[in-house]
């Protein structure tokens, strides 16, 4: 009896610490921040959109717009190597999506009429960005999980949509935490313990990135350096968390076989976070699309094959006209 009710009365403590430990227990302060002004680049510019500070970087020429959309944990440094040859197409631009990037954090108001880290957000600032642009059409390139926002955007403006091109396009498998967590996440505890856990992404970035490459051995020190720029950002751990929260099931997966434009699907042979196959499912599954692998290559191949990206990128646009 005595041995239960101290087991009891460990359990108890436990949930007591966990429920309001977090209230009340100090935690550090998020270090290396760093004012914007040290970060940004020479071409840097940046936009009010919804009231958010968009980075955006573009090289100016004529119709048509290309829009640039990065993948989880990136920013407009994912394009650095192909933005300037793929200028000979039309104009380029790309923006860092709210929770990446040199875009500006902010905090989540509840109150607001939309969650700037949801997925829905992030489709509508393609149009919106098109808008600011005065741009009446575009074509998309999206990576990873800026592919998926391509797909979602070409399906909610089929009209301002000409084309996309989808790099190693995460679909299947990428519909964030169940729901029965949902109401765990949401919680005070966890919106002061969840910043604290994302930081972990500064010890685990290179491991993470070295996933993405096939030849790790290629990663320069300024691809280090331009990728953890974002983390140098004030409040970035607390908006990573609100993006993690935020995302959930998109809905994409049932409804890729309703885009009708010309769709351009690119993948590294050798992706070990988004295998080929599922690139090869996608292909099978839009009507109007052509695939294309390329070998010894990862999961940014215009980072780390750059000249075989834009061949198969500019055939792809030329083909357009």
């Amino acid at each position: 009896m005595k041995r239960s009710r101290l087991g009891l009365f460990i359990l108890v403590g436990f949930i007591v610490l966990v429920l309001v430990g977090p209230l009340i227990i100090p935690f550090p302060d998020l270090e290396g921040i760093e004012p914007l002004g040290n970060l940004i680049y020479p071409e840097s510019k940046f936009i009010n959109i919804e009231g958010i500070d968009f980075h955006y970087r573009e090289i100016q020429n004529n119709e048509p717009l290309i829009l640039l959309l990065h993948g989880f944990g990136s920013s407009t440094y994912s394009w650095e190597k192909v933005m300037v040859p793929l200028s000979q197409n039309g104009t380029v631009v790309a923006y860092d999506r709210p929770a990446f990037g040199l875009t500006e954090r902010i905090n989540y108001d509840r109150n607001l009429s939309q969650n700037p880290y949801a997925f829905d957000f992030q489709v509508s600032m393609v149009k919106n960005m098109m808008d600011s642009l005065k741009k009446e059409k575009a074509i998309l390139i999206g990576n990873s999980a800026g592919g998926t926002i391509a797909m979602a955007a070409a399906l909610k403006y089929p009209d301002r949509i000409k084309a996309i091109i989808l790099v190693d396009s995460a679909v299947k498998n990428g519909n964030g935490a169940p729901a029965w967590i949902q109401p765990v996440l949401n919680t005070p505890q966890m919106d002061i313990l969840g910043p604290l856990l994302v930081r972990s992404i500064r010890e685990r970035g290179l491991e993470i990135l070295k996933l993405a490459w096939y030849d790790p051995t290629k990663i320069t020190d300024d691809d280090l350096l331009n990728y953890q720029k974002p983390l140098k950002i004030s409040d970035w751990d607390k908006a990573l968390w609100e993006y993690t929260k935020a995302n959930r099931d998109n809905g994409i997966e049932n409804n890729i076989s309703k885009i009708k434009i010309p769709v351009l699907i690119v993948s590294g042979t050798e992706d070990k976070l988004i295998p080929k196959e599922q690139s090869i499912w996608l292909a099978n599954e839009i009507e109007n699309s052509k695939l294309v692998l390329i070998p010894e290559c990862g999961h940014v191949p215009q980072e780390e094959c750059p000249e075989a990206f834009l061949s198969v990128v500019s055939t792809f646009l030329s083909e357009l006209q």
